[in-house]
């Protein structure tokens, strides 16, 4: 994919909708490994970016609760009210759901990498006063951890393996700390990530490439497996290492999708009675992020990497791709 910095048009807002000014906008790991065509889900021409907060500049004439100057974040699903799955509460799954800055197959929608958006009034957040517009970029994949730990069977004092230690894990660990996991092994192959998730609330750590991780996991758990485990990676090898981790009766929740497809030991997971469950995007989480940052709860600071111009967003993005060393969360600001 080639990126080029340029003049777009400014969005015309329907009726229902609000004109943004875009302030920060995060890099999803989802726009690096759509950057090289690979999953399909970022067709170019496209404007990126769906992790994002602004000031609100104009308002469609039906826009009743919001005004110019507000500060805002937004959810990155744009869903019909009356969906069916919006009814029943489950507006990430609405059947005419749109992902913001994704181009596939069945849809284009532009995202937040630009000075202006235009957004409907209904996936609309106010921004604490204590918050900055940075902080509240990474609302979205906060929000994405929240939902996936809220999804999993979860008691207090429980024990919990979290596979992946990028952005997405890194919140799951934070969120597993608040909601009372005893135990958080976090696993990945990078050191200075596990070293970060450590400082994030992770008990132990564990490099998949030097350690026999299910067996290090039944030694910390007396010998059964952890209780629950949060895959946030999408491979194969790592979701095997997340069942085998597993005591009988246990749940893996699957965050991460880098793969279309993968393989399970299916004997193990039925005679061990594995509960395999998805976790898809955000269905109403911003409200408890956005206190949770505002109140300290949620630590964005440790996982902020840098904060750039949109300008260097091309450079920013190649060097995400590339895997740079020290680099989690990159932030742009139009």
């Amino acid at each position: 994919m080639q990126f080029e910095y340029t003049d777009v048009p400014d969005p015309v807002v329907k009726d229902n909708e609000v004109l943004i000014n875009v302030k920060a906008a995060g890099i999803c790991g989802s726009d690096i490994h759509g950057m090289d065509g690979s999953t399909g889900r970022r067709i170019p021409p496209v404007i990126m970016g769906h992790e994002a907060s602004g000031i609100i500049t104009g308002v469609g004439k039906n826009v009743k609760e919001w005004k110019p100057g507000d500060r805002v974040t937004f959810d990155s699903t744009i869903y019909r009210l009356d969906d069916w799955y919006s009814r029943k509460g489950m507006y990430n799954l609405s059947d005419s759901r749109v992902v913001m800055g994704v181009s596939g197959t069945e849809y284009k929608r532009d995202g937040a990498f630009t000075e202006y958006i235009a957004v409907p009034e209904h996936i609309l957040y106010r921004i604490p006063d204590n918050t900055s517009f940075v902080k509240a970029a990474m609302t979205e994949p906060a929000a994405v951890a929240l939902h996936a730990v809220q999804l999993t069977s979860l008691n207090v004092n429980d024990s919990a393996v979290v596979i992946g230690a990028g952005m997405i894990g890194l919140f799951i660990i934070q969120i597993l700390k608040i909601a009372g996991c005893n135990h958080i092994i976090a696993v990945d192959i990078d050191d200075e990530k596990l070293h970060l998730a450590e400082n994030m609330g992770a008990t132990v750590s564990l490099n998949s490439l030097k350690h026999d991780v299910v067996s290090e996991v039944q030694q910390f758990t007396g010998g059964r497996g952890a209780d629950i485990a949060l895959e946030a990676v999408g491979m194969s090898q790592t979701i095997i290492t997340g069942i085998n981790s597993l005591r009988k009766g246990g749940t893996l929740t699957l965050v991460g999708n880098t793969s279309s497809s993968v393989e399970i030991p299916l004997r193990s997971v039925v005679t061990r009675q594995i509960r395999l469950q998805g976790s898809c995007a955000v269905n109403g989480e911003y409200p408890a992020v956005l206190d949770m940052i505002s109140e300290g709860k949620i630590k964005t600071d440790l996982i902020l990497s840098a904060e750039a111009p949109l300008s260097e967003g091309a450079s920013w993005f190649h060097r995400l791709y590339k895997k740079e060393k020290g680099l989690v969360k990159v932030v742009l600001k139009p």
